[in-house]
């Protein structure tokens, strides 16, 4: 089982991965995970094809995945995040490698910022964390 880490972000909206990305490295290599790679994709809705990918080239413990969707005026945003959390969601049911959603969903920009390493939160952090957890997770109960 590989011990190297990867990230999958969304480029969508640029300034939110960057800094969705930041918190991530930040809390991968607080963990002692500093050869962590990093692949784009155009957006949130490709980041299960994407995280299928890189799950399945068996290089990898676990797949942190970053993005963000902002609510316009249709339905789009919708079928957008669900799509991507159920294709996030059937990328580890089905290659056993931890993927974390790392997704935001927020009405505005003002919500996205300040849950990108703002005031409220840093998903991207808490996105590799979950991955960090789940990829021990998977190694104790492999090794009993």
């Amino acid at each position: 089982m590989s011990d190297a880490y990867a990230i999958v972000v969304g480029r969508f909206y640029g300034e939110l991965a960057e800094r969705l990305l930041a918190g991530a490295m930040a809390a991968f290599a607080e963990a002692g995970q500093t050869g962590v790679e990093v692949f784009d994709v155009p957006g949130a809705y490709e980041l299960p094809l994407g995280a299928s990918y890189v799950a399945r080239s068996g290089a990898y413990a676990g797949v942190a995945c970053l993005g963000a969707v902002i609510r316009g005026e249709t339905d789009h945003y919708w079928f957008v995040c669900a799509e991507t959390a159920r294709g996030v969601m059937q990328v580890q049911l089905d290659t056993g490698v931890p993927c974390a959603f790392g997704v935001l969903t927020c009405k505005t920009m003002e919500q996205a910022l300040a849950r990108s390493g703002g005031d409220k939160r840093d998903q991207g952090r808490h996105a590799a964390e979950a991955v960090l957890a789940m990829a021990r997770l998977r190694v104790q109960l492999s090794s009993s």
